[in-house]
């Protein structure tokens, strides 16, 4: 044993503890720094910098398919777009100046390992790469798009060859002169395969399920444009509300009146004739389920770069070979590099596996393969726990942007009723979670996501749609607009003080 021991850092202790620094952990950490000055505020961020899932979906083509005048936050508008719909590197630059203002409380480099509840103090205990952080209030803003999901294949021990993900995009494997695979085809595959078709020597798509695709409707923003927006605020604002008008209206097709959908069905269709002639080509190109029950994808390049000479179209993959990819037929497809264009896992996250709560039951636990949550914010037996981006907030017509801002807003509230009622434990009952998400079930029951007879990954192990947000966004906002006490457990000892703020306006389109 040393003569003297290495002793542990001693652990951080601080009032609130933000996971992530993509949309979801900046709205937070502005928003409650902005109203709340005297609070101890730490983030951390398991990458090297901010922008989860632009910062990590780096992939050729990858762009936003929600319009850029919606895509920004309201504290930081953005008159530099260079399109309609932004590129990723640019929505990757516009998060790094945001966070820029607030390099004073991140750590990057700092994963989040585990954090337990513990009663008797009062605090979450969370354990991360660089020492243990004591914090009152934890907010989990981990991003629903953040963790991979790739299927286990037979054989892939067997393939020999280079395997990865659109979301772990390989730079350093040159793909010129290369077979290779892109296993899916949806909203990232889209997006790649008209960007490598040039450059490989072919290129084999897995399809097991072909998408509702229409036009994207992308231009140029010239220099004068960006100028006015830069010389004229109020003209940015005037098309970011305009635009937001325009993409509430498509929650009266996918969920208040699902009689409107053949119009979008008949514009899909319009686009598939006239790109693809190939009357058999066509028909493997056109699903059998209601528009809009999967997330439609923006595209003019899919169809025509499908239709090159050295791309195949096929069924599903079932595994993988010696040098092969194997499809549902059980025909091998000669390729060196696999890419799984297959998306992420926002129905089992991986955060949910470290996060326990009162009773010592891991988040994951808790949720049993279905997750819930109270606004989508806050779970009954997780004290102080703060969800961003939370179940049944995700959209499925407009921007998410509008749906986290309404969260930093309410989280902010709910310190300020902790204040003035010198309390500093709250968790949300049982029955009113259990009233909420009956709320949420009911009215997306008649839903396209629900019945629009398709598989998505909208729905959770258990059948149940936990992810999407069945109304207008205005309906959110209003919603979290006001916090309810009687919904909530209000207990422990006094709080810090926490500066009073006025009443805000919550996520408001400006």
């Amino acid at each position: 044993m040393p003569e003297h021991p290495e002793r542990a850092e001693p652990a951080e202790d601080v009032d609130i503890l933000i996971v992530g620094t993509g949309f979801g952990g900046l709205a937070a950490v502005h928003r409650l720094r902005a109203d709340h000055p005297r609070l101890t505020i730490r983030v951390i961020e398991r990458a090297a910098g901010p922008g989860g899932v632009w910062r990590d979906n780096d992939y050729p083509g990858a762009a936003c398919d929600v319009p850029t005048s919606l895509y920004s936050l309201s504290f930081a508008a953005n008159p530099e777009w260079s399109h309609t719909y932004g590129r990723q590197h640019e929505i990757r630059r516009y998060l790094e100046a945001v966070a820029h203002d607030h390099a004073d409380v991140i750590r990057y480099n700092c994963p989040l390992t585990a954090a337990s509840w513990d009663d008797d103090t009062a605090v979450w205990i969370a354990e991360t790469g660089l020492g243990t952080i004591h914090a009152r209030h934890l907010v989990a803003a981990p991003g629903a798009l953040s963790e991979p999901g790739v299927p286990d294949l037979p054989g892939s021990d067997q393939f020999g060859g280079t395997v990865f993900h659109t979301a772990r995009w390989r730079h350093d494997h040159d793909l010129t002169g290369r077979h290779v695979a892109i296993v899916g085809s949806g909203a990232s595959a889209v997006q790649v395969v008209p960007e490598i078709v040039d450059r490989v020597a072919h290129l084999t798509v897995f399809q097991r399920t072909p998408a509702w695709v229409v036009p994207r409707m992308d231009r140029t923003i010239g220099p004068v444009e960006r100028g006015t927006y830069r010389a004229l605020p109020i003209s940015h604002t005037l098309i970011r509300r305009l635009t937001y008008l325009y993409r509430e209206a498509y929650v009266l097709m996918m969920a208040r009146h699902p009689r409107l959908l053949p119009a979008a069905t008949a514009l899909a269709k319009v686009q598939l004739r006239l790109q693809v002639r190939d009357r058999g080509l066509r028909r493997r190109l056109t699903p059998d389920y209601t528009i809009g029950c999967k997330r439609m994808l923006l595209t003019n390049k899919w169809f025509p770069a499908l239709q090159r000479d050295n791309v195949t179209l096929t069924g599903a993959i079932s595994g993988l070979a010696d040098g092969a990819a194997v499809d549902a037929d059980g025909s091998e497809h000669r390729v060196d590099t696999v890419i799984f264009a297959t998306g992420f896992t926002p129905t089992t996250p991986p955060i949910a596996t470290i996060l326990r709560g009162r009773d010592g039951r891991t988040l994951a636990d808790t949720w049993a393969g279905s997750p819930s949550a109270y606004r989508g914010v806050a779970i009954h037996g997780f004290p102080n726990l703060h969800l961003m981006y939370g179940p049944n907030t995700n959209l499925g017509h407009s921007s998410i942007v509008l749906m986290l801002e309404p969260q930093a807003y309410y989280i902010s509230a709910v310190l300020e009723h902790l204040r003035t009622q010198s309390r500093s434990i709250v968790e949300v009952t049982a029955d009113a979670q259990r009233r909420y998400t009956d709320r949420m079930d009911a009215e997306l029951a008649g839903t396209v996501w629900n019945s629009g007879g398709c598989s998505s990954w909208y729905m959770d192990s258990s059948g149940r749609n936990s992810v999407m947000w069945p109304t207008f966004t205005k309906d959110y906002r209003k919603m979290m607009s006001q916090f309810d006490p009687a919904d909530h457990l209000i207990a422990g000892a006094p709080d810090a003080d926490i500066t009073p703020t006025a009443p805000a306006t919550v996520g408001v389109v400006r």
